[in-house]
């Protein structure tokens, strides 16, 4: 584990540390392009209000992501995805509780409750994200015996999760980070994107985190200390499409429907009741 994230983890063990080529456009604004990849991280139900490990206003920025996403033509998302009694939850450690710290082969590990187990309802995407056009979902911390907070790499800092060789070969260049949670798994995606020589950029307003310790302060420095910039979600061109009118609509399928057919079968087809014949009726 090298050492910038080793002192992170040193920091995290006070407490609970869970958190929150793009094209300028008229200066202040942001525009997405087609080398531009929305990174959504984590929003699912443990991490959001009534689960086990929630972030404080965790849905709230639902609605943010899913009026950010349309302006994304291509969109990530990830999943916490921990197999039961994995390592890093409290419960697989005799005297230990929720938020101890323990040391483990690739460093200190803090000890989490139980959260996000395959297959589970907590483990499952928040029921109110809409974003139909994702390309990708990658499920990280799988890994029985090691934890995984990063998009791009498990928490050895080594193992790859497979996103980097995905973005490369699709020619995306420019990550904008937006999920759960700031100063936790949104800090080492937008830290691990930069290590990997993607642009990086975090929506501030669409993450929450929590922030004892001085994580958030120190999250953000290190950030914005490795290239990572800063922006909101006004700073992003939204274009929003006119929805078409219902007579416009109806005249499509009419015209759709009549291509190629001559008058009389563009016509509507008249229904024809067989009679009985006499000998039938009784």
């Amino acid at each position: 584990m090298d050492t910038t994230r080793r002192a992170f983890f040193k920091l995290a063990a006070g407490g609970l540390v869970l958190a929150g080529g793009a094209r300028a456009f008229a200066q202040a604004k942001i525009k997405p392009g087609p080398q531009d990849v929305l990174l959504v991280v984590d929003v699912q139900n443990c991490f959001t209000p009534g689960g086990s490990l929630a972030v404080n206003d965790g849905d709230k920025i639902v609605p943010i992501i899913n009026r950010l996403a349309p302006a994304f033509e291509h969109v990530v998302l990830t999943q916490d995805w921990h197999s039961p009694g994995h390592i890093s939850f409290a419960s697989s450690h005799a005297g230990k509780k929720p938020f101890d710290t323990v040391s483990l082969p690739y460093g200190t590990q803090v000890l989490w409750p139980d959260h996000c187990v395959q297959g589970t309802p907590g483990a499952e995407l928040h029921k109110d994200l809409r974003i139909p056009h994702a390309e990708l979902i990658i499920r990280k911390g799988y890994r029985k015996h090691m934890d995984s907070y990063s998009a791009f790499y498990e928490a050895d800092g080594k193992t790859p999760t497979g996103l980097i060789g995905y973005l490369r070969d699709r020619g995306l260049t420019t990550v904008f980070l937006v999920g759960l949670a700031t100063d936790f798994c949104v800090f080492w995606s937008a830290m691990d994107a930069r290590k990997a020589g993607f642009n990086a950029l975090v929506i501030e307003d669409a993450t929450r985190g929590i922030g004892t310790g001085g994580s958030m302060a120190k999250a953000w420095q290190e950030m914005l200390g490795a290239g990572v910039r800063r922006i909101q979600s006004a700073d992003v061109v939204v274009e929003r499409r006119a929805r078409p009118s219902v007579l416009s609509v109806l005249r499509a399928i009419t015209c759709s429907s009549s291509v190629g057919m001559t008058q009389a079968e563009a016509r509507p087809p008249t229904a024809k009741i067989p009679v009985p014949r006499a000998s039938e009726a009784n």
